[in-house]
This record gives structure tokens, C-alpha cells and sequence, in this order.
């Protein structure tokens, strides 16, 4: 005779789960938003300006446009226009600070030395200038990339640097050094060097030569200079103009 199964033993009920709240989340903290520079300040301007002789520098004259300033800079495509009225706006402010700096520079020729030699000092300080800020030096010298006659700001900046020649040609000459009554075609001269010798060394072919010759710009620039003297001297012994 079989033996009567055991029934299974009860089960116990499971102990009824907890309910869990919400777990606590850390609170992120907030990234510190980028301080916005004021569309109207100092600060933005200047960084418009930087931005368009760093494109002027690389890509040249040409390929000059507000938009790619303000791509440059950083800023929304309209920025631009809260301090520039168009292109040749920004281009003016260039000007007028190559202006500045190129007077700042020629000024510091000083006046206790003998004429000659602050004309030297000063086509020292022109030449500097051109190689220091190629941007500036390209920009300031193309009346058909911003007319003076539409920015006195920048006609004065000009006239500025040109009064500082002239006063140096003024004193050279009183010194009885010669081209008395002649002294536009020294200023002239004067300029035509300085700037023929600078415009060569940052475009032209002269930057090169002086590497094939062994010469460095500060010897080149001597040079140059002792020619300018040479010749000086030799116009004033025959009279400036004479054949």
C-alpha cells in the first residue's frame, strides 16, 4: 500500500517592497557663460580692427570683405556696421592708425642731433615702420581704397608725418647744407628713397637679394643711407638743378 504524499510546506508570504522615492541628483553646476563684449565698446572695435590687418596681412587687399572680418573677430556679420559705416570705413581706421604710429616713430628722430643725422634716424624709423605693420604701410598709400577727402581724421594723420619731413628738410637746409629755394625736391627725394627702399624689402624682389648678397636689412639700410648723404653732398657742391 503506497504511502500518502506530503503536501508542500506553506510558503511564507514575501515581505512587502519599500517605495522608493526619487533618487537625489547632485544639481549640475551651470557652466560660467563667455562675458559678451558690449556691441558698442572700445573693446569690440579694436577687435574688428585687429581681425582686418591679420586679413589684410594674409590674403591681401583684395580679398577684403566685412564679412570675413567679422568671422575673424568672432562676432555676429552685423557687429561690424555698430562702428563702421562700410568697407572703406574700416579701412580709414587702419590708416589712421599707420599714421600715428609712422609720426610717433619718426618723431622719436630727436632734435638734438645734427640735421643729416635726423633725416637718417628718421628714414630709419619710415623703413621700421614699413616692415613692423606691412599691413598699415600697403593700405595708407592707396587713395583709391579710402579717399582722405572723406575722412579728415586720417587726412590729418597724414599731414601729420608729412610736416615732420618737411620740418626736417627745413632744418637741413638752414644749416647752409644747400637746396635753399629747392626744398620740395629734397622732401621729395627724401621720401622717394625711404619709401622706394621699404615698398622693395616687403613686396618686392630686394628681400631676396640681400640673402643672395650676405647682407642683413640694418646693413642694407646703412648702405642706403650713406649713398642718400653721398649724393646730397654732391648736389649741394654742383647747386640742385644744374645740369
Amino acid at each position: 500500500m503506497a504511502s500518502p504524499r506530503r503536501a508542500p510546506p506553506a510558503r511564507k508570504p514575501a515581505a512587502p517592497r519599500r517605495a522608493r522615492g526619487p533618487r537625489a541628483r547632485t544639481p549640475a553646476v551651470p557652466a560660467e557663460p563667455e562675458a559678451a563684449l558690449p556691441v558698442d565698446g572700445p573693446e569690440l572695435r579694436q577687435r574688428i580692427l585687429d581681425a582686418s590687418v591679420a586679413l589684410i596681412e594674409q590674403q591681401g587687399l583684395a580679398n577684403f570683405s566685412m564679412r570675413e572680418v567679422a568671422r575673424r573677430a568672432g562676432v555676429s556679420h552685423q557687429a561690424p556696421y555698430h562702428h563702421f559705416a562700410d568697407r572703406e570705413a574700416i579701412l580709414a581706421a587702419v590708416c589712421e592708425d599707420g599714421f600715428r604710429e609712422l609720426s610717433r616713430r619718426m618723431g622719436e628722430a630727436g632734435r638734438d642731433v645734427p640735421p643729416i643725422e635726423r633725416l637718417q634716424r628718421a628714414a630709419v624709423a619710415y623703413v621700421g615702420f614699413a616692415l613692423a605693420h606691412p599691413a598699415h604701410f600697403r593700405l595708407m598709400f592707396r587713395p583709391e581704397m579710402v579717399s582722405q577727402d572723406h575722412y579728415p581724421r586720417v587726412e590729418c594723420e597724414a599731414e601729420r608725418s608729412y610736416t615732420l619731413l618737411t620740418e626736417m628738410v627745413g632744418d637741413y637746409v638752414t644749416t647752409g647744407r644747400g637746396w635753399q629755394g629747392h626744398e620740395m625736391g629734397f622732401v621729395t627725394l627724401c621720401w622717394s628713397m625711404v619709401h622706394g627702399l621699404a615698398s622693395l624689402l616687403i613686396d618686392g624682389p630686394l628681400e631676396l637679394k640681400t640673402k643672395d648678397l650676405g647682407a642683413t636689412r640694418d646693413q642694407l639700410l646703412a648702405g642706403v643711407l650713406q649713398a642718400f648723404d653721398t649724393v646730397a653732398r654732391a648736389v649741394h657742391k654742383r647747386g640742385p638743378g644744374s645740369a
